[in-house]
């Protein structure tokens, strides 16, 4: 019994088991930074490989397309159009899929995205670089207005809710969202282009005007605004609806949150928990959003660059398809899958840092 007793006081005196503190290699492996990295490469590399092969599935080739091309313009037999084609394209087409994506992922390892087939002796790189800023400048710009002008007609709607601002807002801001960018596109090219002649198709086509010196300078930024004017104004109508019902749906919520109610009883005036309370919060999930949304500007500019004749990554996309030219959809299609992943990445630490009841680093997730 004594015994009994001595080893009751003994567990008694000791406490509670203490659990081993996990290595720091498991400490690591479970971080909050680390496991999402850890998934971004992962699919940066499943889309990377899924784009290989892909873009091989597209009926004809870049050597194919040329030999017909040059039948078709030229009246030359097929054994000299296949001849020039093979003095031209350094690609094989023919070589195995798995020799030519071995190559591919080497190369991409070492900074290399290859050259263009269509145009010889460019590389990628330079192809991503000249269009690129082009389409980063028109839909930036048009996400900046349409983020503005959607926050600050969500909350209108919200406070002004069931009245006809209300209702006008919404059925505006509901059709907006519902036409996809390409058709306002082309409506913006039949009524302003053709029928009210607001503007000159002709002359707006292109990044800039023909023969103006790119430079830091007045001038030549309203001639690349002037070029970039229906672009941004398709894009901005488009996603402007979707930013004010969001917001409307964001500020109603908050406006029924319990610190809000304490907030008015202690006689705090409407402009304070408009701008303290409410629109700072109601705005968080938008920021989240905004950043993803940037992510995807690429995807969003192929028909709207095409339409309007803007030579941005939209454009020479569009070309690529049309021509096979692998290598630069691999390229094109490989930063757009970087700069969505990365979008999210930023996404997840911008509602982190809005939001302190978000923990980074694993504390807060079960």
């Amino acid at each position: 019994m004594s015994g009994a007793v001595d080893t009751s006081a003994a567990k008694l005196i000791e406490g509670p088991a203490v659990e081993p503190r996990p290595s720091a290699a498991r400490r690591f492996v479970n971080a909050w930074l680390v496991r999402r990295l850890f998934k971004a490469v992962l699919t940066i590399f499943i889309v990377t490989t899924g784009t290989f092969f892909l873009v091989r599935l597209l009926p004809g080739n870049p050597v194919e397309t040329y030999i017909q091309t040059q039948i078709a313009q030229t009246g030359i037999s097929y054994e000299a159009a296949a001849a020039q084609a093979q003095n031209l394209f350094s690609l094989d087409p023919d070589a195995p899929l798995l020799s030519q994506y071995g190559t591919y992922m080497v190369n991409l390892l070492h900074g290399d995205f290859g050259n263009s087939v269509l145009s010889p002796g460019t590389t990628v790189a330079e192809v991503i670089k000249t269009y690129l800023p082009w389409t980063l400048f028109s839909v930036g710009v048009a996400t900046v207005f349409s983020f503005v002008i959607g926050i600050v007609a969500g909350m209108i709607m919200a406070y002004r809710r069931e009245s006809w601002v209300d209702h006008l807002l919404t059925s505006i801001g509901s059709l907006l969202h519902a036409i996809p960018n390409y058709i306002l596109a082309i409506l913006i090219v039949v009524f302003l282009g053709v029928k009210l002649q607001l503007f000159n198709l002709t002359e707006a086509r292109g990044s800039y005007t023909p023969g103006v010196e790119p430079s830091f300078s007045l001038s030549f930024l309203n001639d690349i605004f002037y070029h970039a004017t229906l672009p941004i104004l398709a894009y901005a109508l488009t996603t402007v609806g979707s930013w004010a019902l969001v917001m409307k749906s964001s500020t109603v919520e908050t406006l029924g949150e319990d610190y809000v109610t304490v907030a008015r009883a202690r006689g705090l005036s409407d402009s304070r928990i408009r701008s303290g309370y409410v629109g700072r919060n109601a705005v968080l999930p938008l920021f989240s959003q905004l950043a993803v949304s940037l992510g995807f500007v690429v995807g969003g500019s192929i028909f709207v660059e095409r339409i309007f004749g803007y030579q941005g990554i939209g454009f020479s996309l569009f070309n690529a398809v049309n021509g096979r030219d692998y290598p630069v959809l691999q390229g094109i299609f490989l930063v757009v899958t970087i700069s969505v992943v990365v979008a999210n990445l930023a996404a997840d630490l911008l509602y982190s840092q809005l939001d302190p009841r978000i923990r980074v680093g694993g504390e807060g997730e079960k």
